[in-house]
C-alpha cells in the first residue's frame, strides 16, 4: 500500500528537477540570451503579429467593415490572378532574376574572395577591399539616378557618345530585351564587394599547413585553388543557397523600383515582379486583398523551395543540409 502511494510522487520530483535544471541554464546562459532578446523580439513584432492579416488574401477588403468584417470570398484573388495570366509571368520574372543573383552572386563573390586571397600586398588588399564595398553602401535611389543619367533617351551619356560617333540613339526605357541584362549587371556591381566577406573569412579559417604541405608537393597556384579552396567553401556556398533560395520569389523592389519604375507598361514582359506587382495594386488600385494574396502566395512557394532544396543537398550531401 505505501509502495502504490509513493509511485506518484517520482514523476512530480523528475518534473521539480527538469524545473530547476531549466532556470539554472537560463540564469547561467543569460547574457546570450540577452543577446538574442532584440532578434526575437524583431521577428515577433514584423513576422508573427501581423500573421492574421493573412486573412485578407481570402476576402473582399473595405474600409468600412475591416479586415474580419468584410465579405468572405475565398479563394477567388487567387483565382482572378490564374486566369488573368499575371501569375505566371510574375513569378517566372522573380524566379528567374533571384536565381541569376544566387547564382552569378555566388560565383562571383567565390572569385573575388579567392583573388583577394591570393594578392601579396596587404597595402593593395585593403584598398582593393574598400573599393569594392563601397557600391554596397550606396542607395538604391541613387543608383537609379545614376542609371538614368547614362541611359535617359535626350539626355542620357551613352546616348551622347552614339551621337557623336554619328549612331542610332537607343530607346532603354521602351526596349525590355536589355534590362535583365542592365538589372543583373547592376546587382552584381552592388553586392559582389560585400558578399564577398563571408567566402573571404572562410577562405581564412583554412589551416595553413595544408595549403603549405601542397606547395611543398609542388601544386601550383590553380591546383591549390581547385583541390583545397574550392572543397573548403563547398559547405559554406551550399548555406548562404539554401538561405538565398527561402528568399528566391521575394524579389529587390528598391532596385527594380528605382531603375524602372512600378508603371511602365512597356517594360511589364521583363521587369515586373511580384513586389512592383503588390505596389501597384496598393497604390493604384487600393486592392489589399489582391496584393495580399499575392504575398501569401509569395511565402508558401519560398517555403516549399526550401524544403525541396534542403531535401536534394540531404540526400546527396546530408553534412551540409540545414536540417
Amino acid at each position: 500500500m505505501n509502495r502504490a502511494f509513493a509511485e506518484p510522487s517520482v514523476p512530480s520530483a523528475l518534473t521539480k528537477q527538469n524545473q530547476f535544471t531549466f532556470w539554472r541554464k537560463l540564469r547561467n546562459n543569460r547574457t546570450l540570451l540577452m543577446m538574442c532578446l532584440p532578434a526575437v523580439l524583431f521577428f515577433i513584432l514584423f513576422s508573427y503579429l501581423p500573421m492574421p492579416g493573412l486573412y485578407l488574401a481570402f476576402i473582399n477588403y473595405n474600409y468600412t467593415d475591416g479586415i474580419f468584417g468584410s465579405e468572405f470570398i475565398g479563394l477567388d484573388n487567387f483565382r482572378f490572378l490564374v486566369e488573368s495570366g499575371d501569375l505566371w509571368r510574375l513569378t517566372f520574372n522573380t524566379v528567374a532574376y533571384n536565381l541569376a543573383f544566387i547564382l552569378l552572386g555566388n560565383a562571383l563573390q567565390i572569385f573575388v574572395a579567392i583573388m583577394l586571397n591570393e594578392l601579396r600586398s596587404k597595402f593593395f588588399k585593403k584598398v582593393s577591399q574598400t573599393l569594392m564595398f563601397l557600391p554596397h553602401f550606396i542607395s538604391a535611389v541613387l543608383i537609379g539616378l545614376i542609371a538614368y543619367n547614362i541611359l535617359s533617351f535626350d539626355y542620357g551619356l551613352l546616348n551622347s557618345i552614339l551621337k557623336s560617333m554619328g549612331m542610332e540613339p537607343v530607346k532603354t526605357y521602351s526596349n525590355p530585351g536589355i534590362w535583365p541584362y542592365i538589372i543583373i549587371l547592376t546587382y552584381l556591381w552592388q553586392s559582389t564587394g560585400y558578399g564577398s566577406i563571408v567566402y573571404f573569412a572562410a577562405i581564412m579559417g583554412l589551416d595553413s599547413e595544408i595549403v603549405e604541405a601542397a606547395e611543398i608537393d609542388g601544386a601550383n597556384g590553380f591546383q591549390r585553388i581547385r583541390y583545397i579552396i574550392l572543397p573548403w567553401l563547398k559547405p559554406t556556398f551550399i548555406i548562404l543557397l539554401l538561405f538565398s533560395l527561402g528568399g528566391v520569389l521575394r524579389g529587390n523592389f528598391g532596385l527594380f523600383y528605382n531603375l524602372v519604375g512600378a508603371n511602365n507598361t512597356m517594360l511589364y514582359s521583363t521587369t515586373d515582379i511580384i513586389e512592383t506587382f503588390v505596389f501597384r495594386s496598393l497604390m493604384n488600385n487600393f486592392n489589399f486583398s489582391m496584393g495580399s494574396a499575392v504575398s501569401l502566395y509569395q511565402s508558401l512557394f519560398g517555403f516549399a523551395f526550401v524544403l525541396t532544396a534542403n531535401w536534394l543537398v540531404k540526400k546527396f550531401s546530408p553534412d551540409n543540409s540545414l536540417f
